[in-house]
């Protein structure tokens, strides 16, 4: 009922479009163009982006037209008017989602604020930006790529400006995650170069939400110390026995009770779980999820030169550079007796859950995301509206066929696939994973069938073949992901014998993919099929089904059709269950770090723009510094006190120390503020500028918070995967981790205190004879 509703409303606009049309037709070019001035200026004047709407929607239609050809359908501008509105759209695949992002595009970079739209990859990115730019130029308002056709070009900080500096910038969701994270670490305001968020249009919007929801975007800084734990840790993980030592359940493992006592056994320790013993907590963490939640040639590869590389579960796609974090990567390589690359340290990471929750507007677009509108109003605050196709779907979608194992699926799916090929067909066959791809390959290379293998490893290439893949007699292997966002057009003749057939071979992850892979046929009211093979081998029921399934499979039991069909559909909704509450509870875990990151961030940010450090507040910062260290001396000697000196305030000690009575804490407290304040005193004179003084305070001021938040976030990171062993004392995970993470937060408050006072009063600082300011941090 509510989506009626909100598709009338967006009706009564599209009719007030619609009246414009013969007044834009009509306008010169110049006078078409001019609107773009005329539009700004009245929303100075006060007019809001929904009170111009119908106008300027009206108005890049016809710019769209003139420049491209190609007039925006009713359904087009439905969508356009809902992605302006904060909505998610679902429109078939074929629709024309890239003409229908112009109309909200336009509009909203109008506002003179920061205008996005994201795809999922470099190519598609590039193609819009390239396709649309045109009209965009030709209305007066600037556009920018952010990526680069070159597989290695890394922007200079001044190009980066001037792409996000643009009205409007295509780019995509990694590069803008990575550019926020960059952008956050600058050390001087110049350095800086996005623009605040406002508003975002997020393409293949479920994939991105969903699907990659908690995958952290993570930059690295310097390694870490290396372990020669990794070795141990997988060695000791050998030894355990599933029921007595470990269990697992849904995505986790932990240690039983008798695995914590072994292992404080083994390792000759005390606690399991106490501080000093984190790093063997960590280590045996992260080894026992090794070689119980990662499957080689499902989760990864292993290359032939010995590189460990991850697989994406959701699309098969071979994810060259990108590492599992906080030591679970080592942790692997350890298993696989391979070479163990370094360990960084974390210097800033986001999720893409919290990345949009930062934009003020954010909408998006996808060809199946209607079935997740729950969980998308849930956590995203963000309504999913369901705009129907401009030409009825003609796609006839077939049964899917069952079966005991994978040998016979995959042969009844090859031998559909030859037979329809055989009338010049053009077919489809999509895949889950790499090895799947090979296996349909083989058959075909057999069989001395023509055909492309597409993995999901390059996507200016695989957009090339893919567009092909709808020609009289091409037969297609494609993993899930490869090529989505290009059309697959029919070839001349293929209309008449029926369209593009999709084979799909396996069930999928989610009902959302197998809609997504069925969408790639009859597009535009085009003719096509599509069919699913399924059998009790899918890797869905390896994961999400609690069966012994081996009597079935290997045939020594007779099971029907329609078990089977219960069996595996129960599985696939087990998995879409679970992967809602392990999105959840990323999403919490994600929370608590993001409080913090936001918290420094604004803190860094007031920094870089001039202020939030002077003499006063420096005092304040000293006076609870030299507190905590007098409330911590249960009896306070001449050596610490000393020691406390030279670590903190001043290199040089005086004669008065030595009258101090240090029974005083009073006394004790006013001399090192005295000495405090003088301290402060010869570094200004040192400088001999109020104004670079207090520069040098902020930039002292910033190193230290950067130092430790570094350190926090490092921390954090490796604490979110180790707490996952407390599930065996039936803990709330969640609750653990935030009250783990409070506790750590207050304990970076006072490294930060302390090491501004340090690097503002010890810090070796000059002013050369150029006027530059030189600061050496102690």
């Amino acid at each position: 009922m509510r989506g009626k509703k909100r598709l009338k409303q967006l009706h009564r606009i599209l009719r007030r479009i619609k009246s414009f049309r013969k007044f834009m037709a009509d306008l010169t070019d110049q006078e078409l163009s001019h609107l773009t001035v005329s539009f700004k200026e009245r929303l100075k004047q006060g007019e809001s982006l929904d009170h111009i709407l119908p106008e300027a929607y009206a108005a890049i239609c016809e710019a769209d037209y003139r420049i491209l050809g190609k007039f925006p359908y009713d359904v087009q501008i439905l969508g356009g008017i809902a992605l302006h509105k904060g909505m998610l759209a679902e429109m078939n695949t074929g629709e024309g989602k890239t003409l229908m992002a112009t109309m909200p595009l336009y509009l909203n970079a109008l506002s003179g604020k920061s205008t996005l739209l994201l795809t999922t990859n470099d190519y598609l990115a590039l193609r819009d930006a390239k396709e649309m730019g045109p009209v965009y130029r030709f209305m007066g308002l600037s556009v920018a790529a952010g990526v680069s056709r070159k597989a290695n070009k890394a922007f200079t900080h001044k190009e980066k400006k001037k792409i996000y500096a643009s009205d409007i910038v295509y780019t995509t969701h990694g590069g803008l995650g990575f550019d926020y994270l960059i952008n956050n670490l600058a050390t001087t305001a110049s350095k800086k170069f996005l623009r605040e968020f406002y508003f975002v249009i997020i393409d293949e919007a479920d994939s991105v939400l969903l699907d990659a929801a908690q995958t952290p975007l993570v930059i690295s800084g310097s390694p870490r110390v290396q372990s020669n734990l990794y070795a141990l840790a997988d060695f000791f993980v050998t030894t355990l026995v599933k029921g007595r030592d470990y269990e697992e359940d849904e995505g986790s493992v932990w240690l039983t009770e008798a695995g914590v006592k072994y292992a404080e056994h083994f390792f000759r320790i005390d606690n399991f779980y106490k501080e000093e013993y984190f790093e063997i907590n960590r280590r045996v963490t992260f080894a026992l999820r090794a070689h119980t939640l990662y499957e080689i040639k499902k989760s990864y590869m292993v290359s032939e030169d010995g590189e460990l590389q991850l697989l994406d579960g959701g699309s098969g796609r071979l994810m060259a550079g990108v590492k599992l974090s906080g030591g679970q990567h080592q942790a692997l390589e350890a298993k696989e007796k391979v070479r163990i690359s370094p360990e960084s340290r974390y210097m800033a990471s986001v999720t893409f859950q919290n990345l949009f929750l930062l934009f003020p507007k954010m909408s998006g677009m996808s060809g199946t995301i209607s079935d997740a509108a729950r969980e998308l109003l849930d956590v995203y605050h963000t309504e999913v509206v369901v705009i129907a196709p401009n030409h009825p779907v003609k796609r006839l979608d077939l049964k899917d066929r069952y079966f005991k194992n994978a040998k016979e699926q995959l042969s009844a799916a090859m031998a559909e696939a030859a037979a329809i090929h055989k009338t010049g067909r053009p077919v489809l066959i999509v895949v889950s994973t790499i090895p799947q791809t090979e296996l349909a390959s083989a058959y075909l290379v057999k069989a001395r069938i023509p055909h492309s293998v597409l993995n999901a490893n390059n996507a200016f290439w695989e957009a090339e073949i893919i567009k092909e893949a709808g020609q009289m007699n091409a037969v297609t292997v494609a993993t899930g992901m490869a090529g989505r966002g290009t059309d697959i057009r029919l070839g001349e003749g293929v209309k008449e014998l029926g369209g593009l057939a999709v084979i799909g071979i396996g069930r999928m992850g989610n009902i959302r993919q197998e809609r997504q892979a069925r969408g790639r046929a009859g597009r535009q009211g085009d003719p096509g099929s599509s069919q699913f093979f399924v059998s009790l081998q899918d890797g869905v029921l390896e994961e999400n089904c609690p069966s012994k399934l081996e009597k079935y499979i290997e045939g020594k039991r007779r099971i029907s059709t329609g078990r089977t069909r219960r069996i595996i559909n129960a599985a696939q909704k087990t998995g879409e269950e679970f992967a809602v509450i392990s999105r959840r509870q990323a999403l919490n875990h994600d929370q608590v770090v993001r409080f913090q990151r936001d918290l420094m961030y604004a803190t860094r940010e007031k920094l870089l723009d001039g202020g939030g450090m002077d003499e006063d507040i420096l005092l304040e910062i000293a006076d609870k510094n030299i507190e905590r260290f007098i409330q911590k001396q249960s009896h306070l000697t001449r050596m610490s006190f000393q020691r406390y000196i030279l670590d903190h305030i001043s290199y040089r000690l005086d004669g008065d120390m030595y009258n101090i009575a240090l029974e005083n804490a009073g006394a004790v407290r006013e001399y090192l503020l005295r000495l405090v304040k003088h301290q402060l005193r010869c570094q200004e004179q040192r400088i001999g500028s109020t104004t670079q003084m207090r520069r040098f305070m902020r930039v002292a001021a910033l190193t230290a918070i950067d130092e430790a938040w570094v350190e926090q976030m490092d921390y954090l990171q490796q604490m979110q995967a180790a707490i996952s062993g407390r599930a065996m004392a039936q803990r709330n995970l969640v609750f653990e981790f935030q009250k783990d993470a409070l506790e750590a937060f207050e304990k970076m408050k006072i490294v930060i205190w302390e090491n501004i006072m340090r690097n503002i009063l010890l810090s070796n600082v000059y002013i050369d004879e150029k006027k530059q300011l030189h600061i050496i941090f102690p």
